[in-house]
C-alpha cells in the first residue's frame, strides 16, 4: 500500500486541532492506573501506542472505561494485579519501558512486542530493575519478572541512553514501599521529557523533587485519581507547523502553547531561526510562512522526535543545514532515523549525509520517489511534507502513521482543502507623513499579520542606487540597480544581506527617494516582488503609495489614511528632530506634489477606498477603527487572515 501526496497550490490558513499527546496519554494512564481512586482524562491521544498501554494496565486488573477521546480509569492504589498472560507492548516504546517497572508492583509477569520492538534497548532498564531486587529473566524483549520480595529505593542508571527507562522507573516509584531515589549517571539526554513525567505524576499528587543535578527522589506517597486533560502532541504539532514553513501562509495549532510541560515545543524556535514567523501564546502556536527557508545548525538532542521533520525542512532550505546532539536515537527509536532520513533525502535526490552524532542536508529541489518509513511513524509524517511543494512524494506502508496520528493524511487534505490560491491583502495607502508605516506595523501586530513597509523597499533601491554612483536620472540604471538588488524587509532591513536598517532613513536618502520610485521600471520591479511576497504568506497588511490603487486592486480592504499637512509636518519634526516646521511642510507639500504627480502609478485614492483623517486623532484610535472594519469583513470565527 502507498499513498501519492501532491503539491498544495496556494498557501495555507488553517487552525487546527491535534490528538492528544501519546506521551502524556501514556504516562497518564500509568499514573492513573497506579492512583487512589477514580482518573478522568480527557482529550485521550487514541493510537495504536495508548491501546496498548490500556491492553496492559487491563491485563494488570486495572479498569478502563473508553467513551471516545475520554476515558475513566479506576486505580489500584499501586496493587496490581500479576498478569495471566505476556503483556503485549506490540510497537509502542513508551509502553514496553514503563510497563516492565510495573511488573515490580504485580508480583512479577511476562512483557512482549511486536518483533521491531524486539531489537530495541532495554539492558540499562532491565539491570536496573535487577539492582532493586527484581529478579528478571532476558537482557531484551520478552522478558519474564518472578515474584519481588524486598524491594530497594536506590538505583543508579545511565543518562546518556534514553530518557524513557528513567521516565519509567520515575512512574512506579510512588507506589514502590519506600519510593525511589534515582541517580542518573552521565549527561542527560531529553532532559524536557523527565520534566514531562515529573510534571504528570504532581498532577497526581506525588512528589517528585530533584536533589541534586542528576539525582530525583520520589516519595512513598502514592497517587490520587484525578481528572486530566491530555494536551496535543507537540511533536505530531511539528508536522503541520511545518507545512506552513514550507508551503506558505499560517497554521495555528490550537490547544499548545508556552504553557506546555512538553519540550518539543521548543520546535517552533527552530521554525523561527529558518525564518518563518512564529508566535506563541499560552495555548497555541502560529506559525506563518512565505516557502523560503534559511539552512540552521541545531542541536535537537532535547527534542530528538523533531529530528525528522528538521530534516525534511532542511532539505526546502537555502545552504546546508546540520543536526546535532541526536546520535542515541539511532537504537533507540522505531527505526535508526538518523540513517533513514539521510537514505530518504538521497532517494529523492538531495543531498544529505551522516555523522557521529547527527546529519548534514544540502537544500534542494527533490525528484519524485517511493520513500521507504521502516515501520516508522514519524519517517512517513515528515517525508510526506515534502510532497507538498513542487513536486510529489509517494510514501509507502502510509498506515504505519496509525502509532500515534491515524488522522494524518486527513489532516494534509484539510491543509489542502483550505489553501487560498489569492492572498487576503490589508492595503494602507497614504501620502508622507500620515502615519502609515506606525498603523500598519500596530494594525498588523493586533491580527497577527505580516507587515510589508514598502516604502523601506523603494528606499532599499535608492540607497542601492546612491552608492553604486549611477545617476538617478538614468531611468534603465537604476531599474538594472533595483533588479540586481536582493532586498529583505522586516524587523532588519537588509540588501545583499548587509544591514542597511539605519542608512535607509539617511536625509540622502529620503531625498532621493521619490524620483527613484517615479521610475516605471522600479516600480514594476518591486511591485512584482511585493505580490509575490504577499502571495506566500497568504495574508498580509501592505503599506505604501499605491497599493490599493495599483499593486493590489483587488485588495481585501482598503485604507486611505491621511492628514493634514499641518499634522503631518508635526509628526514628522517629532520622528527627526526638526524644528523649522515650516520647512518641514515645504518638505512634505513638495513630496506629495512629486508622489500625486508621477507619471506611473502616481499617489491616490481607490475608488473603493476608505479614507481615514488622522488629524487630531490617536493612533490608538485609528488602530482599533481599521481592525473592527478588517474583523468585520473576514470571517474571524474561522481564523480567517487573523484574530487579535
Amino acid at each position: 500500500m502507498s499513498r501519492r501526496v501532491e503539491p498544495i497550490e496556494g498557501t495555507l490558513d488553517l487552525d487546527v486541532d491535534l490528538p492528544g499527546s501519546k506521551s502524556l496519554t501514556n504516562r497518564a494512564l500509568v499514573v492513573a492506573g497506579l492512583a487512589d481512586g477514580v482518573s478522568v482524562l480527557h482529550n485521550l491521544g487514541l493510537s495504536d501506542d495508548t491501546r496498548a498501554m490500556i491492553g496492559a494496565l487491563e491485563a494488570f486488573g486495572v479498569k478502563v472505561e473508553l467513551d471516545g477521546t475520554t476515558v475513566t480509569v479506576h486505580g489500584t492504589g499501586g496493587a496490581l494485579r500479576r498478569p495471566d498472560q505476556p503483556i503485549d507492548a506490540n510497537m509502542s516504546g513508551t509502553t514496553a519501558r514503563f510497563v516492565a517497572p510495573m511488573l515490580l508492583c504485580s508480583g512479577g509477569g511476562s512483557l512482549t512486542a511486536h518483533p521491531q520492538m524486539l531489537g530495541r534497548p532495554m539492558g540499562p532498564l532491565l539491570d536496573a530493575m535487577r539492582s532493586l531486587g527484581g529478579l528478571v529473566e532476558g537482557d531484551a524483549l520478552p522478558i519474564e519478572v518472578g515474584s519481588v520480595g524486598t524491594i530497594g529505593d536506590q538505583v543508579t542508571i545511565p543518562a546518556d541512553v534514553s530518557s524513557q527507562f528513567i521516565s519509567g522507573l520515575m512512574l512506579v516509584a510512588p507506589a514502590l514501599p519506600n519510593g525511589l531515589e534515582l541517580t542518573l549517571d552521565g549527561t542527560v539526554v531529553s532532559r524536557p521529557y523527565i520534566e514531562m513525567t515529573r510534571s504528570v505524576m504532581q498532577r497526581f499528587g506525588a512528589t517528585v523533587e530533584w536533589s541534586g543535578p542528576n539525582v530525583l527522589r520520589v516519595a512513598a506517597r502514592g497517587y490520587v485519581g484525578t481528572e486530566y486533560t491530555v494536551e496535543p502532541d507537540a511533536s505530531t504539532a511539528s508536522y503541520p507547523l511545518a507545512a506552513a514553513a514550507i508551503v506558505g501562509g499560517r497554521v495555528r495549532v490550537r490547544g499548545l502553547g508556552s504553557d506546555s510541560a512538553q519540550g518539543d515545543v521548543g520546535f517552533a524556535d527552530v521554525l523561527r531561526r529558518m525564518g518563518a514567523d512564529v508566535r506563541v501564546g499560552p495555548d497555541h502556536i502560529e506559525v506563518r510562512g512565505s516557502g523560503t527557508l534559511q539552512a540552521i545548525d541545531v542541536d535537537l538532542g532535547p527534542m530528538s522526535d523533531t529530528a525528522p521533520t528538521f530534516a525534511a525542512l532542511a532539505a526546502r532550505a537555502d545552504g546546508t543545514s546540520s543536526v546535532t546532539g541526536i546520535g542515541f536515537i539511532r537504537t533507540t527509536k522505531e527505526s535508526d532515523r538518523l540513517a533513514a532520513s539521510v537514505t530518504e533525502l538521497n532517494r529523492l535526490g538531495v543531498q544529505a549525509t551522516i555523522h557521529d552524532d547527527g546529519f548534514t542536508v544540502v537544500g534542494g529541489p527533490h525528484h519524485h520517489a517511493e520513500v521507504e518509513t521502516y515501520e516508522d511513524h514519524r519517517m512517513a509524517m515528515s517525508m510526506a511534507l515534502l510532497g507538498l511543494v513542487d513536486t510529489p512524494v509517494t510514501v509507502l506502508d502510509p498506515g504505519c502513521v496509525a502509532k500515534t496520528f491515524p488522522g494524518y493524511f486527513d489532516m494534509l487534505d484539510q491543509l489542502r482543502a483550505t489553501a487560498r490560491s489569492e492572498p487576503l491583502v490589508l492595503a494602507i495607502d497614504g501620502p508622507a507623513g500620515s502615519g502609515k508605516s506606525t498603523v500598519a506595523a500596530m494594525v498588523a501586530d493586533r491580527l497577527r499579520l505580516p507587515h510589508l513597509d514598502t516604502g523601506a523597499m523603494y528606499r532599499s533601491v535608492a540607497l542601492a542606487v546612491l552608492r553604486s554612483g549611477v545617476g538617478i536620472d538614468n531611468d534603465a540604471a537604476v531599474t538594472t540597480v533595483a533588479e540586481n538588488a536582493v532586498i529583505h524587509v522586516g524587523s532588519v532591513v537588509t540588501i545583499d544581506g548587509e544591514d542597511v536598517t539605519e542608512d535607509i532613513r539617511t536625509p540622502e536618502v529620503t531625498s532621493s527617494v521619490s524620483p527613484v520610485a517615479a521610475i516605471a521600471g522600479v516600480r514594476r520591479v518591486l511591485a512584482a516582488r511585493q505580490r509575490d511576497w504577499a502571495i506566500d504568506r497568504g495574508a498580509a497588511v501592505v503599506e505604501g503609495r499605491d497599493i490599493g490603487s495599483a499593486v493590489f486592486p483587488g485588495a481585501t480592504m482598503k485604507i486611505y489614511l491621511t492628514a493634514s499637512v499641518e499634522e503631518r509636518a508635526r509628526r514628522r519634526a517629532a520622528q527627526t528632530g526638526a524644528t523649522d516646521l515650516e520647512d518641514m511642510k515645504r518638505r512634505i507639500a513638495q513630496r506629495d506634489e512629486i508622489d500625486s504627480n508621477r507619471e506611473h502609478d502616481p499617489l491616490t485614492i481607490a475608488d473603493d477606498a476608505e479614507v481615514i483623517d488622522s488629524t487630531g486623532v490617536e493612533i490608538d484610535d485609528v488602530v482599533d477603527t481599521i481592525v473592527t472594519r478588517w474583523m468585520a469583513l473576514t470571517d474571524a470565527a474561522n481564523g480567517i487572515g487573523g484574530t487579535p
